[in-house]
C-alpha cells in the first residue's frame, strides 16, 4: 500500500476562518492492507463511526500499555452466541483486562461451549414455531440446541458439591463460585471462565441467578440442598480493587448490570476512571445506564473530567474484533 502524505491529508482549514481544523481524508483501502492500516486510514478520516473506531483503538492501546492502569471490562449482550468468545479469551490471556464483569447468560453460553456444545448460524426470519418444535433456541440469527440444558444438568450434578461447599463462615461468594467453575471446565477447550481462573482475573457476575447457570443451581436447591451465597462479599472485593487502583480504565460492551457494577465502584473510589471505551447500540434519551454516554459519568464522579474516552455506536460483533486486531498488531510491532 502506498504511503499517504499525512501533512497533506491533515492540512489546516484556516482559509475558511476556523483555525486548527483538519481536512476529512478519504479512506483508502488496498488489497494487502492489515487491520491496523485500515484503522489508521479511519483515523485520517477522523469523523463519524470511522473516527470513533480509530479513537477506540488509540485509547485501548494506551490503557493496555499503561502498567499503572487497572482495566475493568464489562460486557453484556449475546457475545458468545455472536462469536466473540475467543476475542474475549485472548484479551484475558494477553493481560489486557484486570477485572471482568459480565452476565450470567454470557457465562452460561461460555460453559455450554466448554462442555462440547456449539452455537449455529441461522437466519433472523426463521419460523420460530418450527425452531421450537425442532428443539432450537434463537438469538437473532444465532441458534442453540435446547438439549444443551441436559448437558448442563449433568455437569452441575457431577460438580455441585465441589462448586458449593462452604468454609467456616457457611457461605460462598459468587466470585469464588465462578473461580471454582472455571477450574472445573475442561482444560482442552478454551473458555472465558477457564481463562479468568488460570490468569487469576477476578470475575464478577452480580446477576448470576438470571441465567441458565442460575437455573441449574436452583434445581439443586429445590432438592433441599442448602447454599448460602454472599453476594455482598463480591461488592466488597470490587470496591477494594477500585480503591487500591493507581489508575482505572473502563471498557464496556453493552450496558446493563456489568456496566453499572463497574460504574458504581468508580463513583465511590477515590480516583475516577482516566480511560474509557463504550461500545453500545443503545440510546441516551430514555436516561438508562446502557445508553448513557461516558461523559455523563463525569457528573457522578465516575469518569475523570480530563479522561480520554469515547462512545462508539456500533454492533459489538463488528467493533470488538476490529479493535482487538488493531491493538494486537500495534503491540506486536513494538516488541
Amino acid at each position: 500500500m502506498q504511503n499517504m502524505d499525512k501533512n497533506k491529508q491533515t492540512k489546516r482549514a484556516s482559509d475558511h476562518g476556523l483555525k486548527g481544523l483538519r481536512v476529512v481524508a478519504a479512506v483508502a483501502t488496498a488489497a494487502d492492507m492489515t487491520c491496523n492500516e485500515l484503522v489508521m486510514q479511519m483515523e485520517m478520516s477522523g469523523v463519524m463511526g470511522a473516527g470513533k473506531v480509530a479513537q477506540s483503538v488509540r485509547i485501548a492501546e494506551t490503557m493496555v500499555r499503561d502498567k499503572d492502569c487497572t482495566v475493568f471490562f464489562g460486557f453484556a449482550g449475546a457475545m458468545v452466541p455472536g462469536g466473540m468468545r475467543q476475542v474475549i479469551i485472548d484479551m484475558i490471556n494477553d493481560g489486557w483486562v484486570n477485572v471482568v464483569v459480565t452476565t450470567g447468560a454470557n457465562l452460561t453460553h461460555d460453559i455450554i461451549e466448554a462442555i462440547g456444545y456449539h452455537h449455529y448460524q441461522g437466519y433472523h426470519l426463521m419460523d420460530d414455531a418450527m425452531l421450537n418444535k425442532e428443539g432450537y433456541d434463537r438469538m437473532y440469527d444465532s441458534l442453540m440446541p435446547n438439549n444443551v440444558y441436559e448437558g448442563l444438568e449433568d455437569f452441575f450434578a457431577k460438580h455441585f458439591d465441589a462448586l458449593t461447599s462452604t468454609g467456616r463462615e457457611g457461605q460462598i461468594s459468587i466470585k469464588e463460585f465462578l473461580q471454582r467453575l472455571g477450574s472445573l471446565t475442561p482444560k482442552d477447550r478454551p473458555s472465558i471462565l477457564r481463562a479468568c481462573y488460570e490468569k487469576n482475573v477476578p470475575l464478577f457476575c452480580p446477576a448470576l441467578a438470571d441465567s441458565g447457570i442460575g437455573l441449574m443451581l436452583w434445581g439443586h436447591l429445590a432438592k433441599n440442598k442448602k447454599v448460602s451465597v454472599g453476594a455482598f462479599d463480591d461488592l466488597k472485593d470490587m470496591m477494594n480493587i477500585a480503591w487500591e487502583s493507581k489508575k482505572a480504565g473502563v471498557l464496556y460492551v453493552g450496558g446493563g448490570v456489568p456496566k453499572n457494577y463497574i460504574q458504581q465502584a468508580m463513583q465511590l473510589a477515590p480516583r475516577s476512571a482516566e480511560y474509557g471505551i463504550q461500545i453500545t447500540m443503545d440510546r441516551p434519551e430514555p436516561g438508562g445506564s446502557s445508553g448513557a454516554g461516558l461523559a455523563e459519568g463525569i457528573s457522578w464522579g465516575k469518569m475523570n473530567a480530563e479522561a480520554k474516552f469515547v462512545d462508539l455506536i456500533c454492533d459489538s460483533t463488528i467493533a470488538l474484533p476490529l479493535i482487538s486486531a488493531a491493538v494486537k498488531e500495534r503491540l506486536a510491532k513494538s516488541k
